[in-house]
């Protein structure tokens, strides 16, 4: 893929003003609130990193893995838990992040997962939304970015194991 040029879709700057913002206003909604946010990774952490940093406020973080592309480009249907959520998460208010919201079955399937481990709220943010991909009813109560029908790297997101070092999301000319 390397020999191809690089399209860049959202720039360094943009993601950079977007996070900052996301941040603001997750502050707001969570003031006076147990907020522990849930990064899933491997794909959020990049910006999660980037977005703790932009909520003031007193914030518990974790991190669980699941996966349901495996090496593919799309998703495969199926999700599994491959890491677990390390702390009790009993009467907090859980915000997963994740870098994308692709078809929502990983999303769907977090959301409930968080939810029978006794949460007292759940909500998503997500760096990218793909809305015409969904196969089930899942929407971000946070998301900095929604984009067409067209595979993404960078910031975060990866082929294969590469490219989640790149400042920018972008694809393939």
């Amino acid at each position: 893929m390397e020999d191809k040029e690089r399209n860049i879709l959202i720039t360094e700057e943009e993601i950079r003003q977007k996070v900052k913002e996301t941040g603001a206003q997750i502050t707001e909604d969570y003031r006076g609130k147990k907020l522990y946010v849930l990064s899933l990774l491997r794909g959020s952490f990049i910006f999660t990193a980037d977005l703790v940093r932009a909520i003031d406020l007193d914030t518990t973080i974790g991190f669980m893995t699941t996966s349901s592309y495996g090496h593919s480009e799309t998703s495969q249907g199926v999700c599994q838990v491959v890491y677990d959520v390390p702390d009790n998460i009993e009467g907090y208010d859980v915000l997963i992040v994740d870098d994308i919201i692709d078809t929502g079955i990983t999303m769907e399937f977090v959301i409930n997962y968080v939810k029978e481990k006794g949460a007292a709220s759940v909500k998503v943010c997500t760096l990218l939304d793909k809305p015409s991909r969904r196969k089930v009813q899942v929407e971000a109560d946070y998301c900095c970015f929604e984009i067409e029908d067209v595979f993404v790297v960078g910031y975060g997101l990866n082929y294969g194991d590469h490219y989640r070092n790149v400042p920018y999301v972008f694809n393939w000319k």
